[in-house]
């Protein structure tokens, strides 16, 4: 028997009303693993602890999990990782609800500022979308647009199209739809009725039903005992009253297993592996043995556990292995992105082509799509209705008119008319004439082609990324032992902590990322902040680097950096993002910490905030900008009386090196850090003053000495005097 891999609409009722239970629920973190498994993760007053998991890939389940199953955190969090942090930490779990009966369940978030729901689609080839509090998506997984229903960012949210809930629906409606049908019972009740093959046998085996009696040999006592066997699952569900079960088989090849094993039994997972879960005992399993569970949500994550684990397909469990990190698979995850972006790139190209083929289509065939729109506009000058556009032009396609013949839709709702010329459709707006219609085919091309070079971009970073696996695969493989699994995480959550303070040798491995000879830092929650050192980066960071989501920073003193607070790497696709408060705090305090503030001897200092399409380099009439500097329009984010305050110190994990900013970014980024203010001593003698400090704490200073040298670490200090703060 092939073991479930998907939760039915049936798990999924049942699991609804077990997670009610963590109503109130606050949420601490979010990750996503390998693009298809959301985790977050809540502490709840009754419960503590509380994991969350959300799978859409090839296994599609949601339910909460014992800490003990829950893998450890991935290094680098994803942008879709980002976005669920910011929207959800601190975030009440206010409830979850399936839609309809379908296999979709909607997790609501409440927060003081914002609330947020979480979608997940557990069929077809499954998604996770987040929604703002008006429905928009703010992001998801993948991206879907079909004529029924759309799931993309700043588009609303649409569900499929509803579907029959059979544990609703009255005898006389379930007779009516049994009767439609000119099949057998069990296919009707599995297709029509909406229940699946199994609990369709279920409620044939519970009801005394013939599965593969005909429909036309059904009468209404057989209808009734099916009805009632349905109502009596539904009343069941709605109750709560669950009796959940594991199903196993025996592993080919393994002695037979039999009869029933209760929770917490000694089962000898090498000779049995699972194959079904379930909220009660099923009539149609009775022949499989069964461990029992005191939840139905304890149950799916013992399955899923055991599932990913399976001995036929492993051999051994998946939590025996070494504390190695499975470089291997990071590996074929690089590869499998890259081949994707490769994919992508071709994909743009052709695109691009055909959107350019089009254009010059319009122009090759000028007269005829000229007739077609002067036609179109002329009618409508006079008022005439749409659909009477679209016969008068039907019409002249009839008597041979070559300009009605090219015409093969007019869509009044849309303002457009779609032509065919050569075998090839171009749509045009009706409004508009050729040259303008060509020329958005033409933007539409050259925007298509921004996407290519962006993906180009992507794709030098990522083959950077599988060439720093690999390195760090060899520095693994060529120390002696496993410098990451000294100690475990007290949650088993994330990576291990290493004391690298009492280390006597720690391996080096150096960055190579685009922004270091920037200033820079990472925020608190992962996202990046850089700066200009001089006139000329800040020229270049504006034109080059300011994305449409980034957000610009400056100090109201003159003399300080052009400061970018990035929503994505200037590779990588980005979203909006709903900025934490910290977070534009963080990049504030780095704008005002580099700046004449700071050199002046000023504890403190005002910045502002814009958004990119304030910064300009056009000056009012009259004016003149210099080299470096930018006009802001409109209004502005003030962030009053902000320390002078940066905190260096040296990374060990993931990488090794110098890191300096806002002390509350970068204490929880470094081994350690020392904390320098504005003051008396010179920037080359602070920063001697650092190292020393930081050298003095570390077993392996020759490891300080080559990372973090005086002349390294003064990279991190503002111009002007510094101390060391007490």
């Amino acid at each position: 028997m092939d073991p479930k891999r998907e939760l039915s609409s049936i798990d999924l009722r049942a699991l609804v009303t077990e997670l009610g239970r963590y109503e109130g629920a606050k949420v601490d973190k979010a990750y996503l693993y390998d693009d298809d498994l959301v985790r977050l993760k809540l502490r709840d007053f009754d419960h503590g602890r509380v994991e969350l998991l959300m799978q859409v890939g090839e296994i599609k389940r949601a339910h909460v999990a014992d800490p003990a199953h829950v893998a450890d955190a991935p290094e680098r969090p994803p942008n879709f990782a980002k976005m669920l942090r910011n929207r959800l930490s601190g975030a009440d779990f206010a409830g979850v609800t399936q839609y309809e009966f379908d296999r979709i369940l909607t997790f609501e978030f409440e927060r003081e500022d914002a609330n947020t729901t979480v979608v997940a689609e557990l069929f077809g080839q499954g998604n996770v979308a987040v929604l703002d509090g008006t429905g928009e998506v703010v992001g998801s997984l993948s991206t879907v647009r079909l004529r029924s229903r759309t799931v993309a960012p700043g588009a609303q949210y649409g569900y499929p199209t509803s579907r029959l809930n059979p544990l609703e629906v009255s005898l006389d409606a379930f007779i009516r739809h049994m009767n439609e049908s000119d099949s057998d019972v069990v296919r009707t009740l599995a297709t029509q009725l909406n229940l699946g093959g199994l609990y369709a046998e279920e409620i044939c085996a519970r009801a005394g039903v013939e599965k593969e009696l005909p429909i036309e040999e059904a009468d209404e006592s057989t209808y009734r005992a099916l009805h009632e066997a349905i109502s009596d699952v539904a009343e069941r569900l709605r109750a709560g009253e669950f009796d959940p079960r594991i199903y196993e088989e025996p592993v080919e090849g393994a002695a037979d297993g039999a009869g029933e094993a209760t929770e917490g039994a000694d089962t000898d997972d090498a000779e049995m592996r699972v194959v079904d879960v379930t909220p009660f005992p099923l009539v149609e399993r009775e022949g499989l043995p069964s461990v029992g569970f005191d939840s139905f949500n304890a149950a799916v994550d013992e399955y899923f556990r055991r599932l990913e684990r399976d001995p036929a397909a492993d051999g051994e469990p998946a939590d025996s292995g070494p504390s190695r990190p499975d470089f291997e698979a990071e590996i074929a995850k690089q590869e499998r992105i890259i081949e994707q972006q490769e994919g992508a790139i071709e994909g743009f190209k052709e695109e691009a082509a055909a959107e350019r083929e089009r254009a010059e289509l319009l122009y090759a065939n000028y007269e005829l799509v000229d007739e077609v729109l002067s036609t179109v506009q002329g009618a409508r000058e006079e008022s005439i209705p749409w659909a009477e556009i679209e016969e008068t032009l039907a019409a002249g396609a009839e008597r041979g008119i070559p300009a009605a013949e090219a015409v093969v839709d007019v869509d009044g709702g849309a303002g457009t008319v779609t032509v065919e010329i050569g075998g090839t459709r171009v749509e045009l707006e009706a409004d508009a004439g050729v040259e303008v219609n060509a020329d958005r085919l033409y933007g539409e091309a050259k925007r298509i082609e921004e996407k290519m070079e962006g993906a180009e971009e992507a794709i030098e970073s990522t083959r950077a990324e599988l060439a720093a696996v690999k390195e760090r695969k060899a520095e693994w493989e060529a120390a002696d032992g496993d410098p990451r699994a000294e100690d475990d995480d007290e949650e088993g959550e994330d990576p291990p902590e290493i004391d690298w303070l009492s280390r006597s040798s720690i391996p080096i491995r150096s960055p190579d990322d685009w922004y270091e000879r920037f200033r820079w830092f990472h925020t608190s929650d992962g996202y990046l902040v850089i700066g200009g050192r001089n006139a000329d980066q800040n020229e270049e960071l504006v034109k080059k680097y300011m994305g449409k989501y980034d957000r610009f920073f400056h100090t109201q003193a003159h003399g300080g950096p052009v400061t970018l607070l990035k929503a994505a790497g200037p590779s990588e696709s980005a979203d909006p993002v709903d900025w934490r408060e910290e977070t534009l705090r963080e990049a504030a305090q780095f704008a005002v910490s580099y700046s004449s503030d700071w050199k002046d001897g000023r504890g403190a200092g005002d910045a502002y905030m814009v958004e990119p399409e304030q910064v300009s380099k056009t000056p009012e009439s009259g004016e003149y900008i210099e080299k470096g500097s930018f006009v802001i329009r409109g209004e502005r984010t003030y962030f009053e009386d902000v320390p002078c305050r940066v905190a260096v110190g040296v990374q060990c994990e993931p990488v090794t090196r110098a890191i300096g900013g806002p002390p509350s970014a970068i204490t929880e980024r470094a081994e350690t850090t020392v904390t320098v203010e504005p003051g008396m001593y010179a920037q080359n003698d602070a920063a001697m003053m650092v190292y020393r400090e930081l050298k003095e704490r570390f077993a392996d200073q020759s490891f300080v000495r080559k990372i973090a040298s005086a002349d390294q670490l003064q990279e991190f200090l503002p111009p002007g005097g510094s101390e060391i703060r007490g």
